[in-house]
């Protein structure tokens, strides 16, 4: 709080016999200024004995300015809203690729500290990001030990968890695997079947589409894999 040592004089017209009772003085700007009063005078016009009195305030003493700080809006409450979720893994030999759950044969899987599903992964980030709330990397940390070796689903229950604790419902869901090798047709199907028992929501509300990387970096050359999801969440 800013303090300060000064001569305040302050001039007012006042009905006859009115007490100086206002303290604080209340000024223009944003702050409210205290004085503790040294001296009161108060003089008449000679010109009309009708008039109110002039009364001339002169104090001297420490001011304190107190900034007026408005309240916070509450957070709105969006009937709508809509999250997008990114995510790329390496693939190497010797680990499972597990796509939406569903464990895809292949001679590369993705490198990572929990079963690597870039699928789950990305929708679990378009739901965090359409409530506003972290990413999954900061709830799910790969520094945390119990999540080595952990099934996506369980960040799947989550996110689902969250979302309905939050007051939505998923409207629809679009996603896009990006990968050169293995072919996703033959286990789409089961794939998005899986998606939808997770989220608990209609097939006709999740679509599912994979494209190659037409053998540009990493992503063509099948050194990793990546995946796209938008989400859009209504209010129950």
């Amino acid at each position: 709080m800013a303090m300060a040592t000064a001569s305040l004089y302050y001039t007012a017209s006042l009905p006859k016999k009115s007490l100086l009772k206002q303290s604080p003085l209340h000024f223009p700007g944003a702050c409210v200024v205290r004085s503790a009063f040294s001296s009161l005078k108060i003089t008449t016009s000679s010109s009309s004995s009708s008039s109110p009195p002039t009364v001339v305030v002169a104090a001297t003493s420490a001011v304190e300015a107190e900034p007026q700080t408005a309240a916070a809006a509450p957070a709105k409450v969006l009937p709508f809203r809509v999250g997008h979720g990114f995510d790329l893994h390496r693939l190497e030999p010797g680990y499972p690729l597990i796509i939406g759950g569903i464990n895809i044969p292949h001679d590369r899987g993705c490198e990572a500290h929990s079963d690597g599903d870039v699928l789950l992964h990305c929708v679990v980030d378009a739901i965090l990001g359409a409530l506003g709330l972290p990413d999954i990397g900061q709830i799910f940390p790969d520094t945390d030990p119990k999540w080595k070796g952990a099934a996506s689903s369980v960040f799947m229950k989550e996110a689902v968890r969250l979302m309905h604790e939050a007051g939505y419902e998923l409207g629809n869901l679009d996603a896009t695997l990006i990968l050169q090798r293995p072919k996703v047709s033959p286990h789409k199907e089961a794939i998005r079947s899986n998606l939808c028992k997770l989220l608990g929501a209609d097939p006709s509300v999740v679509n599912l589409k994979a494209k190659t990387h037409e053998k540009v970096d990493s992503l063509g050359e099948n050194r990793s894999i990546a995946a796209h999801t938008v989400v859009l969440l209504m209010r129950k």
